[in-house]
């Protein structure tokens, strides 16, 4: 049988197609534009996501036994606000992940609410990219559009109700609403009352490997594949990229250097860091994960090649680089703000260190450089609760690079495992469907079975010790930028 994973990033939708042994058939990318209507603001058209998904299917499919497949599911970009009217259609565009508009509600949730309560209801506070925050932004600066709302959606599941005529959610897109309560898995009461909204305006959630029905009859024909074919819920995109990682169970680890930046720690049992600096949220498998996320971090060495020095020779540029950890240029990666461990939208990027002979490279090195020590601020907090990581895997668009996996490994101090695949959250959304489908009895089979390690980049003592001196320096500019940064706004 077949199976579709379809990843719906912020740049584009990546749709791959699976056979049961694990094998990837063919993979289709499809751009859709993101439009900036002010500073901080970040939105998209939902219909431009199915128009591109529907279009990306078509070309999946072309050349395969279409009788063949058997189940879609998802991986998706987080976080997003879809509202929909009583006839579903979409009230205005969606507000994404990335978009900090909401910093005058998330004052109002962390400070009036207070973020003891919050994460008593949630098992965490509020973050400008949230959905809870844009919601009630809806409400507090477009209250003819709140008035109309009859469903509140996540992205990816605006695709999963388009396929299948089904409002659905999954529990771990759900956990990065600020609207579900994580240990319990079901949505809060005390959330959806302080935000003014009711259950029924929410979606029906379910275990990223449940199916939530099927296509609709007129998707069947559009595409030429059996009425019988599953949507199985899926999964927030970093969710969905553990599951492709194979990081599900207890303690394993996976880094993702895509646009933003994550490290991600799954557990079998939930559990909430006491400063909220690190996301909790229920996990694809069933079970739980802790996340620390930076809004930028691939995206810090696009910005520096193509939109500073002009240029599309990344590894060219890396080849100049030196020697490591000896570096006395530093970059803070905060270009959209910060998230995890800081919660601060208006951190910025920051360059530090330069003299007269700073070099192009030692520049391009601190980026990298940089993104690594964000990272290892979250693998810190991680470390205090007592959670003890050995080793991680590794996705995303920056892992193509060796020497930045080089400088991760170093870094973090952890041994790297590269995987055979690094397709991230359409292969993971691709094991959810097969999953629900029972080609698997469970997430954590699949990943047993289809997630093969072929190399793995280890630390060497020597440099993971220069390092350690580097991170403690990095780790005090944050903290004596932050008065300014709030001077900056």
């Amino acid at each position: 049988m077949l199976y579709i994973g379809v990843d719906l990033g912020t740049s584009a939708v990546k749709l791959l197609l699976m056979n049961a042994e694990g094998q990837i058939q063919k993979i289709v990318s499809k751009e859709y534009p993101i439009y900036f209507p002010q500073p901080g603001w970040s939105e998209q058209n939902p219909e431009d996501w199915y128009e591109q998904t529907m279009a990306g299917l078509k070309e999946l499919l072309a050349e395969c036994d279409k009788s063949q497949v058997a189940g879609i599911s998802f991986g998706g970009q987080m976080h997003g606000l879809v509202i929909l009217d009583g006839q579903d259609q979409v009230i205005r565009p969606a507000l994404l992940w990335n978009d900090g508009r909401t910093y005058e509600e998330c004052d109002y949730l962390n400070q009036v609410i207070g973020k003891e309560k919050l994460s008593q209801y949630t098992a965490n506070i509020a973050f400008t990219g949230f959905t809870a925050p844009k919601v009630l932004w809806v409400k507090n600066k477009e209250p003819e559009n709140f008035a109309r709302i009859a469903k509140i959606m996540l992205p990816k599941d605006y695709i999963a109700y388009k396929l299948s005529g089904v409002h659905c959610t999954d529990v771990s897109d759900a956990s990065g609403m600020l609207l579900f309560d994580v240990k319990n898995r079901c949505w809060s009461e005390e959330m959806l009352e302080i935000c003014g909204i009711r259950e029924e305006q929410m979606a029906k959630v379910y275990e990223s490997y449940e199916a939530v029905g099927t296509v609709k009859p007129e998707i069947a024909a559009q595409l030429g594949i059996p009425e019988t074919v599953k949507v199985v819920a899926g999964a927030g995109d970093n969710a969905a990229a553990a599951v492709g990682t194979g990081t599900v169970g207890e303690g394993r680890c996976n880094i993702s250097l895509g646009t933003s930046g994550t490290i991600f720690i799954s557990s079998e049992k939930f559990g909430v860091d006491k400063y909220n600096a690190l996301h909790a949220f229920a996990h694809a498998d069933g079970h739980y994960h802790l996340m620390g996320c930076m809004l930028s971090a691939a995206s810090c060495n696009k910005w520096w090649m193509d939109d500073i020095i002009g240029t599309q020779d990344y590894a060219g540029e890396q080849k100049a680089i030196g020697k490591l950890g000896e570096n006395h240029v530093y970059f803070l990666p905060y270009l959209m703000g910060e998230r995890s461990p800081h919660n601060n939208p208006n951190a910025r990027a920051t360059f530090i260190g330069m003299t007269m002979d700073t070099t192009r490279a030692d520049m391009t090195q601190a980026v990298l450089e940089g993104v690594a020590f964000a990272l290892r601020d979250s693998l810190e907090v991680a470390k205090a609760l007592g959670i003890k990581i050995e080793r991680t895997k590794i996705c995303g668009g920056g892992a193509k690079s060796p020497l930045w996996k080089k400088i991760i490994a170093n870094v973090m101090n952890l041994k790297v495992d590269i995987i055979e695949s690094e397709e991230g959250p359409a292969l993971g959304g691709a094991m959810l469907a097969a999953v629900g489908c029972g080609e698997y009895a469970s997430v954590e089979e699949a990943a047993a079975k289809l997630v093969k390690i072929i190399d793995t980049v280890e630390p060497e003592p020597e440099l993971a010790e220069k390092y350690e001196a580097r991170y403690q320096q990095f780790k005090q500019i944050y903290p004596a930028c932050r008065p300014v940064f709030d001077v900056l706004v």
